[in-house]
């Protein structure tokens, strides 16, 4: 998620200091995205320069109150209109280790997919617990249906079958590359 939205989006409700800022989104989001306040602040300091908010006084505590502008209100509803668009493929780690090991001396691609697919077995049951957990409580206040949507998007991501198929389609090429039994290569 952009910040230069996600902050907008909480500042739409109302008035905000920086730690607070940072605590409603945390809320918002359900707990899943922590944001480090310096982020918070160097955003804030982004979003102002660009007229999309603006300080707006302070609190009793002294602390600098962030408020939307209506640049900031006609960003965000423009914002929520507009699809996300996945450009270009994301820099994904395992696919990268996955296709450095494909052809690499000495590396067995089957050695590089079985970690990986523990890792993601691993991940996959603690957020399917989540998930239970959080349908359990019934989710009735926004902050929880928010947090079972994002649990919902992260479980649908660790379902996904990506590295089947890959040992799929390497053992299908492996042997593809054999030379059938009882034929010596290049004969």
């Amino acid at each position: 998620m952009s910040m230069r939205h996600g902050l907008p989006a909480v500042l739409a409700a109302g008035p905000r200091y920086g730690s607070r800022l940072r605590t409603d989104f945390e809320t918002r989001t359900g707990g899943t995205w922590p944001l480090n306040i310096g982020q918070v602040y160097t955003t804030l300091g982004r979003l102002e320069r660009d007229g999309l908010v603006a300080q707006e006084g302070v609190d009793e505590a002294g602390r600098a109150l962030y408020a939307l502008t209506e640049a900031g209100r006609a960003e965000l509803r423009a914002w929520y209109a507009r699809p996300v668009e996945r450009a270009g493929p994301p820099r994904d780690e395992p696919a990268i280790k996955l296709v450095m090991a494909v052809g690499a001396d000495g590396v067995d691609v089957r050695e590089v997919v079985e970690p990986q697919r523990r890792h993601v077995a691993q991940a996959l049951h603690d957020l399917v617990r989540q998930r239970a957990e959080a349908l359990a409580r019934g989710p009735e206040h926004p902050r929880e249906v928010a947090r079972l949507l994002v649990l919902e998007r992260l479980v649908f991501q660790a379902e996904a079958r990506w590295l089947d198929h890959c040992e799929a389609r390497l053992l299908r090429l492996t042997r593809e590359a054999e030379p059938p039994s009882g034929e010596q290569p290049g004969h």
